[in-house]
């Protein structure tokens, strides 16, 4: 397997990086200004005999949060999953086209896929705590990666940029991750895979089962973390994509093709001024 590690490494000693901004890609799909974390490549991707996305290309800017919106089944979380080959455990899937990783195509069959998702993690929908401590979920992922280093400094670390340290400080090495809020749960989650030490972290949905408090939480800590992370996030809250995100995809799937990309550019441009009127019809509730 190739050590992705040392092709980024030489990656980076043969290129210069472009620090200067973009300029927008032909329609209306524009490209981030920041180096491209994670780039997708004229993605197509079947179930069986359906498909679920068609010829997707767009690029995920390094330390930006970036929000995937539209309508249900239109390939939101088909996408996002593709980008750590989370649907490689799907039976049945064929892909065609690429993503790049920091320029490294993750779907090459050299490249193994446990170190794809070790450095791209993944927080769910749904909170999923392991039913061991709070310790023992955060440290979990490390130990399975021959962690090497000092663990109770990486559990409180992890904690802390998850803004839940202080709240299970007193018995986070008793008290089982399952008997958290949902919201602990979550945060609890996303401290879970900082342990892995990922650059990019994709999350679908992680805020559809919380309230409003645990929620805004989230979303706090969201605009904390991509100080250091890539994050590419799944909502169909508009309001949340809205708050929180720099960059916003507007994905369809109409009566002609199945998983589309319409439109793709900086949060405020795309709600104030989008340059597609589907993207306009959706965000101003005619459909969807």
């Amino acid at each position: 397997m190739v050590n992705v590690q040392q092709a980024l490494e030489q990656k980076r000693m043969t290129e210069v990086r472009q620090e200067t901004p973009r300029q927008p890609t032909q329609g209306a799909v524009a490209e981030p200004a920041s180096p491209t974390a994670v780039g997708i490549d004229d993605l197509s991707l079947w179930y069986g005999h359906k498909r679920a996305l068609t010829n997707v290309s767009l690029s995920f800017g390094e330390r930006k949060v970036s929000a995937l919106i539209g309508p249900s089944g239109c390939g939101k979380s088909t996408l996002l999953r593709s980008i750590n080959r989370m649907n490689d455990l799907i039976a049945g899937v064929r892909i065609e086209g690429r993503v790049n990783y920091h320029g490294i195509n993750i779907y090459d069959r050299s490249v193994d896929p446990v170190e794809v998702r070790r450095r791209i993690g993944m927080v769910f929908q749904k909170p999923n705590p392991f039913p061991k401590t709070i310790y023992e979920n955060v440290a979990f992922g490390a130990k399975v990666n021959g962690f090497k280093g000092n663990m109770d400094e990486l559990v409180e670390s992890c904690l802390r940029r998850a803004a839940l340290w202080d709240e299970v400080k007193d018995e986070y090495k008793k008290k089982s991750g399952l008997a958290l809020s949902g919201g602990q749960q979550q945060r609890l989650c996303i401290a879970r895979a900082l342990a892995n030490q990922p650059d990019v972290i994709l999350m679908d949905e992680p805020c559809s089962a919380l309230d409003p408090i645990a929620t805004l939480k989230i979303e706090d800590l969201m605009r904390e973390l991509v100080k250091d992370y890539t994050i590419i996030i799944v909502t169909h809250n508009m309001q949340q994509a809205a708050r929180v995100s720099d960059y916003t995809a507007f994905m369809l799937t109409d009566e002609h093709i199945t998983g589309q990309l319409i439109e793709y550019g900086p949060t405020e441009e795309l709600f104030t001024t989008p340059k597609d009127k589907r993207t306009e019809d959706y965000i101003s509730g005619r459909f969807g």
